[in-house]
């Protein structure tokens, strides 16, 4: 017997738990499933028709079922994320608000101490609006709490995680620290399932979309398929290989500990993608185009760089004795 389920709300729960039962399941990713363009007529009784249909014509495409602790970390991961947008809309809305009044803050950095002590300081004339500053500035300092919890947390789980070594590992590459390089690793899990570093960028959606026909080929923008949140996080970590190759004292120390295979592959990420994003600055493409550019091309030295590690070895093998 054979089941599956399209991936949503219910989670992997149902799957690992009929696994547990003996029951081969998959969970399948909904914007892969075949649709026909004159279906009108959507209801449950239907749906499972068709998903057990096309799951025996192997029309399907399974989702990857990470471990559960792997998941836990991930959502944690994505709760400091969920944090950080709430702490800067917060800050976005309070802006606003004061703009709309005429208050603009003429210190250097914004959000530094000097410029909360300004917020705290300033002489509204309404009762109201002083209300509101008030609200704005609870909801920030909230925000800013959570996100410190949630990296705590993130720092004291690591060291229990089976993947600890994969994230120390990213954590030699130049733009990644601990909170990225957790966030990197919950994101994409077994690593070990790509066979290519392509399948790792279109995983992650930073392949270019195509329409070919006859001898004509064009690309356009990136498909943007796939994980977002990992996605997103590439292309922020891309920023830091603008700058000319260096191992500062923050990275020597992160890379202490590694081997030199490690260092090596670190090392050569910084020329590689350095150069890349010179090459494109000099055909004047846009920034934010080249930054993708060099977030994909970072995609292969990671994946290049987890693969040397023992934690996925040892998880295929465990996988294939059972």
């Amino acid at each position: 017997m054979r089941a599956c389920y399209e991936a949503g709300p219910c989670g992997f729960g149902i799957a690992r738990r009929l696994k547990q039962l003996g029951v081969e399941c998959e969970v399948v990713a909904p914007s892969l499933t075949p649709t026909r363009a004159g279906e009108r007529v959507k209801t449950d009784k239907r749906d499972a028709r068709k998903l057990a249909r096309l799951l025996r014509a192997g029309e399907l495409t399974p989702v990857y079922i990470p471990e559960p602790t792997d998941e836990a970390i991930r959502d944690l991961c994505r709760a400091r994320t969920d944090a950080v947008d709430d702490r800067r809309r917060s800050r976005h809305r309070l802006k606003g608000f004061l703009l709309r009044h005429g208050y603009r803050y003429q210190g250097k950095s914004a959000w530094s101490g000097a410029h909360m002590r300004y917020l705290r300081e300033l002489v509204l004339p309404h009762p109201a609006m002083k209300v509101i500053l008030e609200e704005y500035l609870m909801a920030i300092q909230a925000a800013g709490e959570q996100v410190q919890r949630c990296e705590v947390a993130m720092r004291d789980l690591l060291e229990q995680w089976r993947l600890a070594p994969a994230v120390r590992a990213l954590m030699a590459m130049k733009g990644f620290q601990t909170v990225a390089a957790m966030i990197l690793g919950s994101e994409l899990g077994a690593i070990n399932r790509f066979t290519h570093p392509r399948q790792v960028m279109a995983y992650l959606g930073l392949i270019p979309s195509e329409n070919t026909s006859s001898d004509k080929r064009r690309q356009g923008a990136i498909t943007k398929c796939g994980n977002a949140h990992a996605r997103w996080l590439l292309v922020e970590c891309a920023q830091h290989y603008v700058a000319p190759p260096k191992v500062s004292k923050e990275l020597s120390r992160r890379q202490q500990d590694q081997p030199r295979e490690v260092r090596a592959i670190s090392w050569r990420a910084q020329n590689r993608l350095h150069g890349r994003f010179r090459r494109l600055a000099a055909r004047r493409l846009q920034r934010n185009k080249a930054l993708v550019a060099i977030a994909r091309e970072l995609c292969g030295f990671i994946w290049e760089l987890l693969r040397t590690q023992p934690c996925y070895q040892v998880q295929t093998s465990l996988a294939a004795e059972s």
